[in-house]
């Protein structure tokens, strides 16, 4: 099983996953691999924030590189220390936004470092929302732009609590301190913005090329559907390709090809999805196929025939039925 990052939790409750795929009342369900930290908790206030002491970046100090950061100098603040060591100019950072990050963490006494992207070489994509991530970053993070690098220095109260994390080697008395490079913010108004390629042929749907976050239209043709899997470019971007073992970021919209009806959609219901391709071959293996190899930061069309989508056994009392042919548009905004 690949490695989840320390600092997720359980998926918040607003995330839609399409593990319940079948129409737009499904509910979100849970992850169960992300350890959630023992803070976090709706009881705790919000810190008091201060810019010292915090330690020095004695190595890797650009923004994208592995940082080496030197233990820390005395007691650490009983407030959460935040400093922007690089500012960025790009999108700011709002609570409840997904940032894509890379980081590193250690403990202020000991310097020891428990967790970092860097090495693993895939940047983190998780939700600032209570429950999903420590609430140190939640605080520290929100206002800030990407592009920039912040050091922080996060007490107990708002790491993992008086219990730790075990797993980590963090014991309930740690400070904890990161560095973290924002990389880039999603949400739910984020779409594709890659270069329209052209879709010519009459016999698939046709589907909307705006990318101002708004739903686009999936028009299906009145004539049979392909018999086998479809998955076609709308918007193209440069970024890296899919692989079948990541956890992709995206925004959605489902329709069945008779008729055209939508059975889910991320636009315009303030959400976003989040899935492990792993995980949705068991659910709807067109999907997950549609996607695997296509460039993050594209939109595409995905046509999945019954024996790749639900076949003969559909979710209940929504739109899709037996033996229905299933059409999405996908935005892949991040993978990870």
């Amino acid at each position: 099983m690949r490695r989840r990052s320390l600092l997720l939790a359980a998926v918040p409750a607003g995330l839609v996953t399409l593990a319940g795929c079948g129409d737009d009342k499904s509910d979100s369900s849970k992850a169960s691999e992300s350890p959630s930290p023992s803070a976090s908790e709706s009881s705790v206030p919000p810190p008091k924030i201060v810019d010292a002491p915090l330690p020095a970046i004695t190595a890797g100090t650009k923004f994208g590189d592995k940082p080496t950061v030197a233990k820390g100098p005395g007691d650490p603040s009983a407030n959460l220390a935040v400093k922007t060591v690089i500012a960025g100019g790009g999108k700011t950072v709002a609570e409840n936004d997904f940032v894509q990050a890379n980081y590193l963490g250690q403990v202020w006494s000991t310097a020891k470092v428990f967790d970092n992207s860097y090495d693993r070489g895939t940047p983190l994509v998780l939700q600032l929302a209570q429950g999903s991530v420590i609430d140190g970053w939640r605080y520290a993070l929100a206002g800030k732009k990407v592009g920039s690098r912040v050091l922080m220095a996060v007490p107990p109260t708002w790491g993992y609590g008086k219990s730790g994390n075990t797993q980590a080697g963090i014991k309930g008395t740690d400070t904890l301190v990161f560095v973290v490079d924002l990389l880039n913010t999603f949400n739910s108004k984020s779409s594709a913005q890659g270069k329209e390629v052209a879709q010519t042929d009459a016999a698939l749907p046709k589907v909307g090329t705006n990318t101002n976050g708004e739903v686009p239209s999936i028009d299906v043709p009145k004539s049979d559907p392909p018999k086998e899997l479809v998955s076609n470019y709308v918007l193209e971007s440069d970024g890296a390709v899919v692989k079948a073992q990541q956890t992709i970021l995206c925004q959605f919209k489902g329709v069945v090809w008779d008729g055209g009806k939508t059975f889910e959609q991320t636009y315009g219901s303030g959400r976003l999805s989040q899935f492990s391709i792993e995980q949705m071959q068991q659910i709807v293996k067109g999907l997950a196929q549609g996607v695997t190899g296509k460039k993050v930061g594209s939109r595409v069309l995905i046509v999945v025939p019954p024996d790749l989508g639900y076949g003969d056994t559909p979710p209940s009392g929504g739109v899709i039925k037996k033996g229905s042919t299933l059409v999405f548009s996908v935005d892949i905004l991040a993978a990870m």
